[in-house]
């Protein structure tokens, strides 16, 4: 029966991190280029809130706030489905989305994307490694995730930027 669990944690660990890999590679608006503008302009005063002021002075702060809340609800889905917490789940994959939300705003990494990719490929599958095992072996299994998602993060970088 432990078998049987463990090769089930593994195929989710797995899964996890495909899905989650899959979703923070993807291109942004800022990357998307058109080339038609359209829709209407008229001249009005419209008040923004101080969130937004501070969000647009702060960039890295809005990055790193909007990694947390997605890696909190992956973590928490992570450590509910594995068993192992959902407010742990949730505070490990906070503390991950904030890494990765850091790196997605790093303007040196911008300029090296594959190693992005990577980088943030291997956060991804620390923290999912981390918040789905728990007791002995932890360090083990955690590096194990870390390795297969720098695998996945190098694969999405060189197929993303292959020209």
């Amino acid at each position: 029966m432990k078998v049987a669990t463990m090769t089930l944690t593994n195929k989710i660990s797995a899964t996890a991190i495909a899905a989650l890999v899959a979703g923070l590679f993807t291109l942004s608006p800022a990357d998307a280029q058109t080339k038609y503008l359209s829709g209407s302009a008229s001249k009005g005063t419209a008040k923004t809130s101080a969130t937004k002021q501070y969000f647009n002075a702060h960039p890295k702060v809005k990055s790193a706030t909007i990694g947390a809340g997605v890696g909190a609800g992956v973590g928490a889905v992570g450590g509910l489905v594995t068993g192992k917490g959902v407010l742990r789940g949730a505070a490990l994959g906070a503390g991950t989305g904030t890494g990765v939300g850091l790196l997605q705003s790093s303007e040196t990494m911008k300029r090296h994307p594959v190693m992005k990719d990577v980088a943030q490929g291997t956060l991804v599958g620390a923290g999912l490694g981390l918040a789905t095992h728990r007791g002995h072996g932890t360090a083990k299994k955690t590096t194990q995730t870390a390795v297969a998602g720098a695998a996945v993060g190098l694969g999405v970088g060189l197929l993303k930027n292959l020209r």
